[in-house]
């Protein structure tokens, strides 16, 4: 950030910013009582490098009330353009994939500015070589804490999303659990739970370990050990997903659940496979 602004001028500008924006409330007041269903933008990756808003207006004909993005393809640079897209599909943007670069210097000011004029407000990070580096991992966290220091008062935060290597063993933990317990309780674990039920893990019991810093979720359909007669479609592969979901409302304080699908079986398309795992997953709601 630039030395000229502090961070009180800095917050004080962003927030008179916001306002003249005319935010929607309900994207900034969200609760998480109930859940809102999204999707990862990822999971129709090749849809959208093909025709972005055709991909857009697919997902929100899907019954989808958000998405998550990983990349804003022709929207790079031009917020206005894409939240007046998303206002025409009737889309919330639920969260974004973005670099720990996004954090640092002037970056983040750019990076405020641009996901405050789209009305997203969950900046998530998903990967970092830092992450697990014994000497750097504490440094990266600290940069989660100076982050949501400045989000914060805007409504807005910032978050870490996990794959299997966060769970790599450091002593008697791993490090997912030590960057949990490094950051503060305003630094959103953004939890993969397929990736951490392929890691070992127990998504429902990581969830309710650190209450309240699951806001936004991903449900990643997973095959486990490739278990007999599972597929890599929401209800019908390895993970319980009903008990996940009821972490998420009793202790997650979750605003967002974000169906990520990584892998088509039997030949489908992203976009059909897409579509049965909202299905599964409506059908466990």
């Amino acid at each position: 950030m630039n030395a000229t602004l502090s961070r009180r001028d800095f917050v004080k500008s962003s927030i008179i910013a916001t306002a003249a924006l005319g935010l929607r409330p309900s994207l900034w007041a969200q609760g998480s009582a109930n859940p809102r269903i999204s999707v990862q933008l990822y999971s129709v990756r090749d849809d959208c490098a093909k025709d972005f808003d055709k991909a857009l207006a697919e997902v929100a004909k899907m019954g989808f009330a958000g998405v998550e993005f990983a990349g804003y393809h022709k929207y790079g640079g031009k917020a206005k353009e894409l939240r007046q897209k998303l206002d025409e599909l009737n889309l919330a943007a639920a969260g974004t994939h973005i670099g720990t670069g996004s954090f640092r210097g002037d970056e983040l000011k750019r990076t405020i500015e641009f996901h405050q004029v789209i009305g997203c407000k969950m900046l998530m990070v998903p990967g970092d070589k830092d992450f697990t580096d014994p000497e750097k991992s504490k440094a990266l966290a600290e940069t989660f804490n100076q982050t949501a220091a400045v989000l914060k008062p805007l409504g807005m935060y910032c978050g870490y999303h996990n794959h299997t290597h966060e769970f790599t063993k450091v002593g008697d933990t791993t490090y997912w659990h030590l960057f949990a317990e490094r950051t503060s309780k305003d630094v959103v674990l953004q939890q993969d739970c397929g990736w951490s039920a392929a890691a070992g893990y127990n998504p429902a019991e990581l969830i309710r370990r650190y209450p309240g810093r699951t806001k936004i979720t991903h449900f990643k359909p997973t095959v486990v050990n490739k278990e007999a007669g599972k597929k890599p479609i929401l209800g019908q592969d390895s993970v319980d997903w009903k008990a996940v979901l009821t972490a998420c409302r009793e202790a997650g304080g979750t605003e967002w659940i974000t169906v990520e699908q990584e892998l088509y079986p039997d030949g489908m398309s992203p976009m059909e496979c897409t579509a049965l795992s909202l299905a599964g997953l409506k059908k466990i709601w």
